[in-house]
């Protein structure tokens, strides 16, 4: 295994955005919009042979000329205020029928992105992902920021519409985030780096099916600009998260009335306040989780 460079780079005191894929593909579809609209260039990328299995095969002028693997690749782009480095992964490399990554894989693999960060100095780490939450998919997605340092709480304070997760209603000051987009945090911090990650919200109800949640991503992405001094073109991910509330809200109008009745405690719940217990308990959330798996089942014969 091994990182191979595709272009050489010189960087003034960069910051990295790395993600992997979650619930929703909230933090991917945040991070792989802020390169798009950046437009960075191709730096390097990992070697797939040790982490995972072709899911592919590439055909040029009508011939299987290779095997496709999943990408593990780093981008780079000097903006005005900072230089940044992306790195998306289009897999986690799971072991043993897993969804997220754990195990030998998944720590080798958050070594090299981090081998890749200390190379250019970066000083701070950015990840994202999903944070399952009792809003209705018409409200606005918070924010829920993990940082892994105390020096960076009183930064994200100050950003709009975010919650650091350890202040959320139940949690006790707990919690913890799944796969590769959480370990990041833990390998950085053995090696002295800031980082952080931004988690935008996704609705309760949506967090067991295939769907992606852009508007969650448009919440990361409004809070990534702020913290790296930076303003991208928002239209791509606006259109996306408009176009997939209206095909939710169609999906949420064929939903049973006793479902839709449950489902609309959540336009007034707010997880942070203490008062939203009177809207939906952890009793409401497993009845209407069971109640929408039940639905699709019946709708989808079984």
């Amino acid at each position: 295994m091994a990182i191979r460079y595709v272009k050489s780079a010189e960087m003034v005191d960069p910051v990295m955005v790395a993600c992997w894929p979650g619930i929703g593909n909230i933090g991917l579809i945040a991070v792989d919009t802020l390169r798009r609209s950046l437009k960075a260039e191709e730096l390097a990328y990992i070697e797939p042979w040790d982490f995972f299995y072709p899911n592919k095969v590439v055909i040029r002028n009508g011939e299987i000329v290779e095997l496709g693997f999943p990408g593990s690749e780093f981008f780079f782009k000097h903006t005005p205020n900072r230089d940044i480095i992306i790195f998306t992964g289009e897999e986690q490399p799971a072991e043993g029928g897993r969804v997220y990554a754990e195990g030998g894989k998944a720590y080798t693999m958050a070594n090299m992105v981090m081998d890749v960060a200390q190379k250019y100095g970066c000083k701070r780490v950015y990840t994202s992902g999903a944070a399952v939450a009792p809003i209705h998919h018409t409200t606005r997605s918070r924010v829920w920021a993990v940082p892994n340092t105390e020096g960076m709480v009183a930064e994200f304070k100050q950003y709009s519409n975010t919650v650091f997760m350890s202040d959320v209603e139940g949690r006790e000051g707990l919690g913890n985030i799944t796969g590769l987009n959480g370990l990041l945090l833990g390998v950085a911090k053995r090696r002295g780096i800031e980082a952080v990650c931004v988690m935008g919200e996704i609705p309760v109800y949506l967090q067991g099916f295939p769907f992606v949640y852009p508007k969650g991503s448009r919440s990361v992405l409004e809070v990534l600009t702020q913290a790296l001094g930076i303003s991208i073109d928002m239209s791509e991910i606006n259109r996306l998260s408009d176009q997939n509330e209206k095909e939710l809200t169609g999906l949420y109008d064929k939903l049973p009335p006793e479902i839709k009745i449950q489902l609309d405690r959540l336009r007034q719940a707010t997880v942070a306040a203490p008062e939203s217990s009177e809207f939906i308990t952890e009793e409401d959330k497993k009845k209407i989780l069971d109640d929408i798996d039940k639905f699709f089942k019946r709708g989808s014969g079984g």
